[in-house]
């Protein structure tokens, strides 16, 4: 197997004494598009967080292609080729559409010609209005400014946090189908998410998150189908993704 991402007993939470995180396995092979659903409070944006360098981990390893990578910062893991996709403030809405995207190789702006390009041809509609301002755009639209502003940086990794929350049905279809795109361009995703089976449609594999731990795991279509599954987790976050919202104190 070629692992690009691997947490292996991973302990985090926000504030003292109080774990989010109680020991949480995943994994993502090269080339993969990986699901993580759960409850309320399961841990899901808790784990990418962890992994970007953005909670504290006490115990337990992250690693990449097989180098460890437990705890650094942001800006170390930009360069590394992770990237991270927030649920929320996840543009500038003040800059235009090619500002935000530059803001996205402010380490290496050398490669933004060649980054612009990908990016454009990833997303044509992009490419044709890169003198709109963020701000004007409709959150289905922010989304595809804010991944494409995370592939900038050629990442070899991009986590997504929650990335159709809020959205129109019509809007969430269309972000789900350019996570797709993201992935078949040659992208490894890890994808946390409330509308369960929306994104395991969509993912090679995917791990159900219960009280910051990995529950079950299997791939996109076994757990859609898988009868624990459906009683336990399907049934209620099918109904309620649309009303949820995600706080740092909860641990999404």
């Amino acid at each position: 197997m070629d692992i690009v991402l691997e947490t292996t007993d991973l302990v985090a939470g926000y504030l003292p004494g109080v774990n989010i995180l109680n020991g949480c396995n995943v994994y993502v092979e090269r080339g993969e598009l990986v699901g993580i659903i759960g409850p309320n409070g399961a841990g899901k944006s808790t784990l990418l967080k962890a992994i970007f360098g953005q909670v504290n981990i006490r115990s337990g390893t992250v690693s990449l292609s097989g180098e460890e990578i437990t705890g650094l910062k942001a800006d170390k893991l930009v360069t590394k080729g992770v990237g991270f996709v927030p649920q929320s403030n996840n543009v500038f809405p003040s800059l235009t559409i090619e500002e935000n995207l530059q803001m996205g190789t402010y380490q290496k702006p050398k490669t933004y010609k060649e980054r612009i390009e990908f990016v454009t041809n990833l997303f044509p509609e992009l490419g044709k209005r890169l003198k709109q301002r963020a701000g004007s755009l409709s959150g289905g639209e922010r989304q595809m400014v804010a991944m494409s502003r995370a592939l900038m940086m050629n990442p070899s990794l991009l986590l997504l946090d929650e990335p159709s929350a809020g959205l129109s049905p019509v809007r969430q279809d269309e972000t789900f189908i350019n996570v797709a795109q993201i992935n078949r361009a040659g992208v490894s995703v890890m994808i946390v998410e409330q509308n369960a089976r929306r994104a395991l449609q969509i993912c090679d594999r995917g791990y159900v998150l219960d009280q910051g731990r990995d529950a079950y795991s299997g791939t996109g279509r076994s757990l859609m189908s898988d009868p624990k599954v459906i009683e336990l987790y399907l049934g209620t976050l099918a109904t309620d993704h649309t009303a949820t919202t995600s706080t740092p104190t909860q641990g999404g």
